[in-house]
């Protein structure tokens, strides 16, 4: 009983270890090939900046890193659905179109999102 666990143990550790490879190579690859996302990443530096030199209430603080971490993932899922979409086909469609479309839309709208937060915040 004790072996089978163990191995199970192992299995699972092996299996944290090469998600966590594979989420790495995607943040790389998303890295070097996106500028928007490197866009983004910047802004949310500029936002940290920002929240630390208007010496923010922690509660607003956190809450905006939350909303830019939120665009950045966002963004990287427009990423994969970008690469899906090509990769099924380079041809012009409709529904690829769409996909893509909305895809850029969920990012624009996490941006707002945070964007009315800080203006909250520096109405306020």
């Amino acid at each position: 009983m004790i072996r089978s666990v163990l191995r199970q143990t192992n299995k699972d550790i092996a299996r944290l270890v090469n998600t966590t490879r594979w989420s790495l190579c995607g943040l790389q690859v998303s890295w070097m090939e996106e500028k928007s996302l490197r866009q983004w990443v910047a802004a949310n530096v500029a936002s940290l900046a920002g929240c630390m030199l208007l010496g923010l209430d922690p509660i607003w603080t956190a809450l905006l890193v939350v909303l830019g971490g939120l665009v950045i993932i966002v963004e990287l899922l427009n990423t994969a659905i970008e690469a899906c979409v090509d990769y099924v086909s380079t041809d012009h469609h409709p529904l690829a179109k769409k996909a893509k479309d909305v895809a850029s839309a969920a990012v624009f709208s996490s941006a707002i999102l945070w964007v009315s937060v800080w203006v909250v915040v520096l109405v306020s």
